[in-house]
C-alpha cells in the first residue's frame, strides 16, 4: 500500500524517518512546496520523496501531522478520500504558546474526521515525542509501545500491521470515543508516556 505524509514538521519528519529506517517508501508534502523538503529528502533518500499535497493525499494510507490552526487549509481541495485510510497524528495545541484549543467538548479526532469526509480515520502516532518515534523502538531490552484507535476494524488492522513493521508494539485502544480520548494531547493520560513492553 502506498503511504503519503501531509506535514513535514517534527512529527511528520519523524514518521518519515521511521519509515525510511525500515525501508518503507513514502511521499511527503507541505504547503510550502517540494523544494523546501530537499534536506529531508536527501537525508532519507531513496525511500522518501517530496511531492505536492494532492499527490501525497492520494496514497492508500495518509498520515496527517499539521499545526492545528492550519489543518482546515491543509486538507482543503484534496482528492475524494473514497475509503482510504487517514492517520490522525494531530494534537490540538501548537507552538509557541502551547495553549489547549477549545474543542467545544468534541474529541480532536472527531474534528479531523469531519475535514476528511469519506476517509477511514485511525488515531495514531501522536502520543510519542518525535525523537522516540524516529528512534529505535527496541528500548531498554523491550519494545516501545504505540497506541492506535479507530472505528473501522479493517483500517485499524492495516495501521496495526504498519506499526509492527516499524518495530513497535501496537496496542489497539478500541473506538475513537475511547482510544481517541486516552491519547488526546492535552487532556488524555497517555501522551508523552514512553512505555516499553517486556516479554
Amino acid at each position: 500500500m502506498s503511504i503519503g505524509i501531509i506535514g513535514a514538521g517534527n512529527l511528520g519528519a519523524a514518521f518519515a524517518r521511521a519509515l525510511a529506517r525500515n525501508g518503507i517508501a513514502a511521499s511527503i508534502a507541505n504547503r510550502s512546496g517540494p523544494e523546501t523538503l530537499a534536506p529531508l529528502v536527501a537525508e532519507l533518500d531513496p525511500h522518501i520523496t517530496a511531492t505536492l499535497l494532492a499527490e501525497a493525499a492520494a496514497a492508500d494510507i495518509v498520515l496527517v501531522a499539521v499545526p492545528w490552526s492550519k489543518l482546515p487549509a491543509a486538507l482543503a481541495d484534496l482528492p475524494d478520500w473514497n475509503g482510504r485510510i487517514v492517520i490522525d497524528a494531530n494534537n490540538p495545541i501548537e507552538a509557541p504558546l502551547f495553549e489547549p484549543v477549545d474543542l467545544g467538548g468534541r474529541l480532536s479526532t472527531e474534528i479531523v474526521s469531519a475535514l476528511v469526509p469519506g476517509a477511514r480515520v485511525v488515531k495514531a502516532f501522536n502520543h510519542l515525542r518525535p525523537e522516540k518515534l524516529s528512534g529505535n523502538p527496541a528500548a531498554e531490552g523491550g519494545t516501545r509501545v504505540l497506541f492506535y484507535s479507530g472505528d473501522d476494524a479493517a483500517a485499524k488492522t492495516e495501521i496495526g500491521a504498519l506499526i509492527e513493521r516499524l518495530g513497535f508494539l501496537g496496542i489497539d485502544l478500541g473506538p475513537v470515543a475511547v482510544g481517541g480520548k486516552l491519547v488526546q494531547f492535552p487532556g488524555g493520560p497517555l501522551p508523552n508516556l514512553n512505555l516499553v513492553n517486556f516479554k
